[in-house]
């Protein structure tokens, strides 16, 4: 069994996995992976002792942005005597075709991999968290690019703290287009336009990945990931075949243990 864990900039998913398949899920602020022993006890917490046990858990795997996050897990793994996996482009077995591998985020290039293993390619990912990203991947498999925009809850926090009048409002979707309110208004100009900004823009890369793959853009396959895509904020974008929250987690329980080279 596998621990499989994905550090971001605000919140830690981690799960148990099992030849590939997650047993367990959950998700806690990301301050909570900052330090081993505090990390210990938020996944013995989130998915019961047996983390914590040598002879349950062989191997962890890890996706980090969050260098403390990274520093912490590492000594977790150590501590324990356990095989330690980090993802990123010399462990992911996908081929990156762009001029710098190393500066894609490792969350990045799981998604790219899980999407291609678990729903076929060419295929566009959406992840919406902290930050939103788009993640292409070509007929033959391999990552070709993407895009990268504020996230939802960061543009909301920035206009409750850039602003003087403004308040901070949840992630609700709005009722109409047209607020009758400030909150409804935010939360139209925000949460709604969050939404159309998502399926616009994944159109718009779904028709070039097609023409670039010789494909229609019906043969894209589109993939919604990340926090967001568990709450009914999912249910405003447009245009998506699968909503796969746990396509992260998915493709770090897949990673095989020795990648093999891979042309780039």
């Amino acid at each position: 069994m596998r621990l499989v864990i994905d550090a971001g900039n605000s919140t830690i998913a981690a799960a148990l996995a099992d030849d590939g398949h997650l047993l367990a899920t959950d998700r806690r602020p990301i301050a909570e992976a900052t330090d081993p022993e505090r990390l210990a006890t938020a996944l013995s917490a989130a998915l019961g002792a047996q983390v914590l046990e040598t002879s349950a858990v062989e191997a962890v795997v890890l996706a980090s942005v969050v260098p403390a996050a990274t520093a912490a897990v590492t000594a977790f793994a150590a501590h324990r005597g356990l095989d330690l996996i980090v993802a990123g482009p010399d462990t992911i077995p996908i081929a990156v075709r762009l001029r710098h591998p190393a500066e894609v985020g490792p969350d990045r290039l799981v998604n790219a991999f899980a999407a291609a293993r678990l729903h076929g390619v060419p295929a566009v990912v959406v992840d919406v968290g902290t930050a939103t990203t788009w993640e292409c991947v070509d007929a033959a498999g391999a990552f070709v690019g993407g895009a990268i925009a504020p996230g939802l809850r960061l543009g909301l926090d920035a206009l409750a703290e850039r602003t003087a009048l403004l308040p901070r409002v949840s992630v609700d979707l709005p009722a109409s287009a047209i607020g009758r309110d400030t909150v409804s208004a935010i939360r139209s100009g925000t949460v709604l336009g969050h939404a159309e900004l998502v399926t616009g823009l994944t159109r718009r890369i779904v028709t070039e990945l097609a023409e670039r793959c010789g494909v229609a853009p019906e043969a894209v396959h589109t993939v919604l990931t990340g926090g967001l895509s568990a709450t009914e904020w999912s249910e405003a974008p447009d245009g998506f075949e699968t909503v796969d929250p746990d396509l992260t987690l998915r493709g770090l329980a897949l990673l095989p243990v020795v990648s093999p080279a891979i042309a780039r």
